[in-house]
């Protein structure tokens, strides 16, 4: 039995894997030929037109907009409360936080977590690997770099990156 739902899945597989090639040109993890990336942002109640790779680990309570496209191994900490507008492009690797440990950690695990709500506005880009901090608001039209530590509020309409983040011009001329 196990060697013939070996032999069906790899059959899948492969169908799958030249059908997305085709189409699209790229290889995927097995799981994001099986998972509609649309459906699971549905059933995660998120906007329409909006997709969320399998990949993606969401918890708590992560509200989030109509036609944002989240990448593959993103993380999306709701536990404070998260929200992410419409029409944003959250990249590849990226990790949005509404809590730390830190002082739970250092007080041996005596403080509770610390948490707070986080907000991406609407048509942003937050470039991959980027880690957004707990508590902190990316206003409407901002472009965040990759690979940047956003510890603070970016106003709308900014263009920003590094480490630590910080606002570098308008991020639209």
């Amino acid at each position: 039995m196990f060697d013939s739902l070996l032999r069906q899945l790899r059959a899948f597989w492969l169908e799958r894997r030249g059908e997305v090639h085709t189409q699209f040109n790229r290889s995927l993890p097995f799981a994001d030929y099986v998972v509609d990336r649309w459906e699971k942002a549905k059933e995660l109640g998120f906007g329409q037109g909006t997709s969320v790779y399998d990949s993606v680990l969401v918890l708590g309570d992560v509200t989030v907009g109509c036609n944002t496209w989240i990448g593959p191994f993103v993380v999306l900490d709701g536990s404070g409360g998260l929200q992410i507008g419409s029409h944003c492009s959250i990249s590849a690797g990226v990790q949005v936080y509404t809590h730390d440990t830190v002082e739970w950690a250092l007080s041996g695990g005596q403080a509770a977590p610390e948490l707070a709500p986080t907000r991406i506005g609407d048509n942003c880009y937050v470039g991959p690997h980027t880690v957004i901090a707990k508590g902190v608001t990316i206003g409407n039209g901002c472009a965040i770099g990759a690979n940047s530590l956003v510890l603070h509020d970016i106003p709308a309409g900014s263009k920003a990156f590094g480490t630590p983040c910080r606002v570098v011009g308008p991020a639209r001329n």
